[in-house]
């Protein structure tokens, strides 16, 4: 097996690692617990699942980080500055899922003070609750949102140019980032549609990472533009 098999397919493992970890810690085990009024006795009682659904943004964040370096190389010879940028856009990406991060292990220790305080109606735990909440939010929003919209405009548009993959996988990637990032600003002012709008670009990373994983890149593509460097290098 080549090097580029074995980087399409870590980097196809990596994307599905990295959707399969924000599922379960976002929509399976925080956002039961935050979603509720009494949400900070409800995160001290289930400090160990918050913890665990850190833990798993973080598996995230590496995962973000670890594929744009992965990829690099190999897009480099396409596009350096394009290549350039969506290792920034990512590396911004997980530092925005972090900030995020710290925002919860915050309101993980605000709410352990106020049951141990045993004083309900004390409106400091409430407030400093209140912002945190809304700094994680915000975080949620902001990066795998605004920021992985944006990542996913300059990753598809890499693909479409490279021809590293069938062209309308990364079509369907433009659009589906376009619509993501569409709902992110709507979301911004009141208008919810993120979740209807997150599905095509989701199962298009989906089909993208399989596609990886089965088929790699475009063999003929990658040669071309090997050709095309060893004959500016010569020159």
């Amino acid at each position: 097996m080549n090097s580029n098999k074995k980087t399409a397919r870590t980097v196809g493992a990596l994307f599905i690692t990295a959707t399969v970890a924000s599922i379960l810690s976002y929509l399976v085990i925080l956002e039961p617990i935050l979603n509720v009024p009494d949400y900070l006795i409800n995160i001290s009682t289930n400090e160990n699942l918050v913890l665990i659904g850190i833990l798993l943004d973080l598996i995230n964040c590496a995962a973000v980080v670890v594929i744009p370096v992965m990829l690099f190389p190999i897009f480099k010879k396409h596009n350096e500055a394009l290549a350039l940028g969506y290792l920034g856009s990512r590396i911004i990406e997980s530092v925005i899922l972090i900030v995020g991060d710290i925002s919860l292990l915050s309101l993980l220790t605000l709410s352990q003070e106020y049951v141990q305080a045993a004083a309900p109606d004390a409106s400091c735990f409430q407030t400093l609750g209140t912002l945190l909440l809304a700094a994680s939010d915000w975080t949620f929003l902001l990066g795998p949102g605004v920021a992985f919209s944006l990542t996913a405009l300059i990753l598809n548009y890499l693909l479409y140019q490279s021809k590293l993959i069938p062209r309308f996988i990364s079509v369907w990637g433009l659009i589906g980032a376009t619509l993501l990032l569409a709902a992110d600003l709507l979301a911004i002012f009141g208008f919810n549609l993120v979740m209807l709008l997150a599905v095509p670009i989701a199962l298009q990373e989906m089909v993208f990472a399989v596609w990886l994983i089965v088929k790699g890149f475009n063999s003929s593509a990658i040669a071309s533009e090997s050709a095309k460097t060893d004959i500016n290098e010569i020159k």
